[in-house]
């Protein structure tokens, strides 16, 4: 009896393990094709179409190639109207007979709050959508458009086998107090962040660290590992995580994802930092991103 007994409750343990790690597969496999919908929406990542920095003055809109914000073929009229830019502040007003919106009802003229801090108002005319970001003290306006042929021809994301032994419990280290950084991003701009500490864990025998900034109430962490250029986006990829909890945080690579500018030449992604280049493979999360016209 005592051995039947064993054997029985061993079988429980064994068929526990197995469903949490059917469990765990499952949430991770969700959590990816939410990310892929994510991108695929309207107004969404693959919707990205240009970015134009802002000059002084006047910066004319339109499908005409004269204009200083050149929009895709067909897509508006040639003359659409302008941004008019000073001291930081960007204005916009219609071409006369052209119908241009913003929150769902007509305007002719409207002063643009960028996306810092947010919210971006956005103006509309069909299937595009601009609105002014601000990096480092320079304005742009972004243009979306959702008929972006980037977004028509997206084959899909591609991702390392589902492992929870990449998910990971490293240990929280704050800084107090929380210190500044400079963020460097692709276009060459840096920002100051906040980084409120580091997370340490060990991987092979050796401590690693990485260093989030904050967003909202989660951290951010922009990393690089020996994957990047040959099976990973060259320049890093993403994780978000939870605040800590009692000392610790969980890094679940299973979820690290590409940056925006492994779709569009147009986002303004922030590179690693020297502390978050990683001298080891991390082969979890999600893979290099071919588009149909790289596989062809």
């Amino acid at each position: 009896m005592p051995k039947i007994r064993f054997l029985a409750a061993a079988a429980l343990v064994a068929g526990g393990t197995l469903l949490a790690q059917t469990s765990y597969k499952a949430d991770i496999e969700k959590w990816r094709k939410e990310r892929e919908a994510n991108l695929r929406k309207d107004n969404g990542w693959l919707s990205v179409a240009g970015l134009f920095w802002l000059k002084n003055g006047e910066n004319r809109v339109g499908t005409a190639s004269i204009n200083e914000i050149v929009l895709p073929p067909q897509s508006a009229p040639a003359r659409v109207g302008s941004f008019l830019f000073r001291n930081g502040k960007t204005v916009f007003t219609a071409e006369s007979g052209v119908e241009v919106r913003a929150a769902g009802k007509p305007v002719r003229t409207l002063e643009m709050k960028p996306d810092v801090p947010g919210p971006a108002d956005t103006i509309t005319i069909g299937a595009l959508s601009m609105f002014v970001i601000e990096r480092g003290g320079r304005y742009a306006i972004r243009l979306r458009d959702n008929n972006n042929s980037i977004r028509r021809e997206f084959s899909g994301l591609h991702w390392f086998d589902v492992d929870e032994t990449w998910r990971i419990r490293a240990k929280w280290v704050p800084y107090n107090p929380p210190k500044q950084v400079g963020v460097l991003d692709i276009a060459g701009i840096t920002e100051q962040a906040v980084c409120p500490g580091y997370a340490s864990f060990t991987l092979a025998g050796k401590e690693f660290r990485l260093e989030p900034t904050t967003e909202e109430d989660q951290l951010f962490f922009v990393f690089r590992d020996l994957t990047a250029g040959k099976e990973t986006y060259p320049s890093g990829r993403f994780l978000d995580a939870s605040a800590p909890r009692d000392g610790y945080v969980i890094l679940d690579f299973n979820k690290a994802y590409n940056p925006p500018c492994a779709f569009t030449p147009f986002a303004t992604c922030p590179l690693p930092s020297a502390q978050n280049r990683l001298p080891v493979r991390i082969p979890a999360g999600e893979l290099v991103y071919h588009s149909l016209s790289h596989t062809k």
